[in-house]
């Protein structure tokens, strides 16, 4: 999964370090993210790359620090003008689910999403006065009526629910992702994850479910999302009433026919394949 990028170290405990040289900036707008490209392979932006190009003592002091990798640390980047730094480009984001390397492939969304969270943050939702950066733990703080901010992190369920040989495929509507998938959803106010599960699947297709079991969970930056996989089984009658808003489409596929390939990008993929596979 896209998380996984061992022999590297993700380290996401918050130390606001002055960045080195070789520290790396993430920069984004909107949906794009800059990167060089070549032979296959994604770079950002050094510190070092940067200086030709922006005021350095901002570059150097006016900084974001969002994670590390190893001994690299990862900043969010300002106050450059992307359009003339040689060989980079802003890209859609949508890039990283292929890029390799691996490593940076999740650095880059994961940076996309504390990116997001910073630019919805700007201003204090209780009494409208900007907001600040903590010194010490990843929070915007208000300096007028103290509201402390943390990044946003949603609950959602990953669900396959089988019967038998069978599993329960189903197709986004109205979404660019085009590609089989199991049924998912967010949590609701007041309800445990298990009864997500419950209700996603009775409001999608119409079914009943059994049996809830844990499989895994994965952090997924593109929407936010803290995802947590499940297989059931089918609780009574496998006829399908369709959520046409939700789903084009939701059929059972026999294990040996399931249309997937193995890909290390999400849980989902995967949960499909362990299935198919015959190992659950």
């Amino acid at each position: 999964m896209i998380q996984e990028i061992a022999p590297y170290q993700y380290r996401n405990e918050y130390r606001p370090m002055p960045p080195e040289k070789h520290s790396i900036l993430l920069c984004y707008e909107g949906r794009n993210i800059l990167v060089k490209q070549k032979e296959g392979e994604i770079s950002f932006l050094t510190f070092e790359e940067a200086e030709a190009y922006v005021d350095v003592t901002k570059l150097y002091q006016e900084y974001i620090y969002l994670f590390s990798i190893d001994d690299v640390r990862f900043y969010l980047g300002s106050h450059i003008s992307y359009d003339k730094i040689p060989e980079f480009e802003m890209e859609d984001t949508q890039i990283l689910r292929t890029a390799r390397p691996k490593h940076l492939q999740f650095a880059g969304v994961t940076g996309w999403q504390l990116y997001r969270w910073y630019q919805s943050h700007r201003f204090c939702g209780r009494c409208g006065k900007p907001m600040v950066h903590d010194e010490k733990e990843r929070m915007m703080r208000c300096p007028e009526c103290g509201l402390m901010e943390f990044p946003k992190i949603c609950p959602a369920v990953i669900i396959a629910v089988t019967h038998g040989n069978k599993i329960l495929m189903s197709k986004y509507a109205g979404r660019a992702y085009k590609k089989y998938a199991l049924l998912a959803g967010f949590a609701e106010i007041g309800e445990t994850i298990e009864e997500t599960v419950r209700r996603e699947v009775m409001e999608e297709v119409g079914l009943k479910v059994k049996n809830i079991t844990y499989y895994k969970s994965q952090p997924w930056s593109f929407t936010d999302t803290l995802l947590m996989g499940f297989f059931c089984k089918l609780d009574g009658e496998a006829e399908i009433t369709l959520d046409k808003e939700e789903l084009a489409l939701a059929e059972w596929f026999e294990r040996e026919d399931i249309p997937v390939k193995a890909e290390d990008l999400s849980l989902t993929n995967e949960m499909m394949m362990v299935f198919k596979e015959g190992k659950i």
